[in-house]
């Protein structure tokens, strides 16, 4: 897969994500009800943060000194969320794309604050010992 398409299907799962906060559903109910599936990836990285919500949420708990989940911006949790995925069951994404590309959508779709905010994150999840 090319970095163009892992890029666009990681956008795809951050607005599914986020719609499916919006509507207080599970994004896999709003991938069902799409008219066209979504990109492959995409889906898998959703259907990941969905499956495995309590473990990501757990960790972001932890690392996300003085941010408590609710607080965060709807899509800085979201991205934090398909980040943390990538990192803990993707092993084969290098670490350094998977925050690259968090930081770059935090900085196109959220606060002027978010793209710190994300990279500190989740290069501070990223460097734990298990």
């Amino acid at each position: 897969m090319s970095n163009e398409s892992r890029r666009a299907a990681r956008e795809r799962a951050l607005e599914l994500l986020y719609e499916a906060e919006a509507k207080d559903t599970t994004a896999g109910a709003i991938i069902d009800d799409l008219p066209v599936t979504p990109d492959q990836y995409a889906c898998l990285l959703v259907v990941g943060v969905d499956d495995h919500r309590v473990e990501i949420d757990a960790l972001l708990t932890q690392y996300a000194k003085g941010w408590a989940l609710d607080r965060m911006p709807a899509v800085d949790r979201a991205l934090l969320r398909v980040a943390t995925f990538e990192l803990l069951h993707h092993p084969e994404v290098p670490v350094a794309v998977v925050i690259s590309e968090a930081v770059e959508l935090a900085s196109q779709f959220s606060t002027d604050d978010s793209s710190r905010f994300v990279n500190g994150v989740l290069s501070a999840i990223a460097k734990r010992d298990d």
